[in-house]
């Protein structure tokens, strides 16, 4: 729906604004109450292909809404572009807000956003959301520390910055971390060929498929299996995946029939 315009007297009254949102994992009733205050007060919501709809509704009826897709895939909406037009809404219509998906400092690029707002001197305000890389498991009653199974914890993009594969997965594969890797579903088979090189085939790995939403799936096993378990899950990159490799998926509920194979040694 477009906003009216503002006349050229009342443009003068406008008050530029830009709070950044974090929505979290997928579910919509997974944001902050202050999400939800700041997308009541919004001129302009910006948001992107990580966020729900739904979300949109606690926005006025004349806000307008812009969606931006996924800065990292569409090159009609690169990070440059979003950056302009989330200060160009500000400076016109007043305050933006800017709705992304799980957190906005977790390879969110929010500080990007924050720092190109500054630039022109327009009033920013920050609002967490909550991670998928430690509520998508958790949620799956994976924790990703747990005392005396894994005491720290590795949270990676499946490519730099360069779209080229990470090559920090390699140093995270040789530690004892729960190791969490975003959007790595297309870089499983070269993250696998890794873990079979450090003679890590047993260990247990989870992948799951459009966390916290209705469409969830989830695939478990271990290095040695994970692929084909996810393709007989029908797990793919139509929708974000987020990968968990280490001892923590092991207090998965449903670990126990994978225990049961292991001991077997069918692996």
């Amino acid at each position: 729906m477009e906003k009216q315009q503002y006349s050229a007297l009342e443009k003068l009254y406008v008050e530029p604004k830009i709070t950044l949102v974090g929505a979290g994992p997928g579910d919509p009733d997974l944001i902050s109450v202050k999400g939800v205050k700041a997308l009541k007060t919004a001129d302009v919501v910006i948001y992107d292909a990580l966020v729900d709809d739904t979300l949109l509704s606690y926005a006025p009826k004349e806000a307008t809404r812009v969606y931006v897709g996924n800065p990292s895939g569409d090159e009609n909406f690169s990070q440059a572009t979003v950056n302009r037009l989330m200060v160009d809404y500000a400076l016109n219509f007043g305050h933006v807000v800017r709705l992304k998906g799980g957190d906005l400092f977790v390879f969110g690029r929010g500080y990007e956003e924050l720092e190109y707002a500054a630039s022109y001197s327009i009033e920013t305000e920050i609002i967490p959301g909550i991670s998928s890389a430690i509520s998508v498991p958790g949620l799956q009653g994976i924790p990703v520390t747990h005392k005396g199974n894994s005491d720290s914890l590795w949270i990676l993009s499946a490519t730099d910055s360069e779209g080229l594969f990470n090559s920090e997965i390699e140093d995270a594969a040789k530690s004892r971390a729960t190791v969490v890797v975003l959007l790595g579903f297309d870089q499983l088979p070269e993250i696998v060929s890794i873990y079979k090189k450090l003679g890590k085939g047993r260990l247990p790995v989870a992948v799951i498929q459009n966390g916290s939403m209705k469409n969830e799936r989830l695939a478990i096993g271990v290095v040695n299996t994970i692929e084909e378990v996810a393709a007989e899950t029908s797990i793919d990159n139509a929708g974000p995946v987020l990968l968990v490799f280490g001892q923590a998926v092991t207090l998965h509920k449903d670990f126990s029939r994978i225990l049961s194979f292991l001991e077997q040694d069918l692996y």
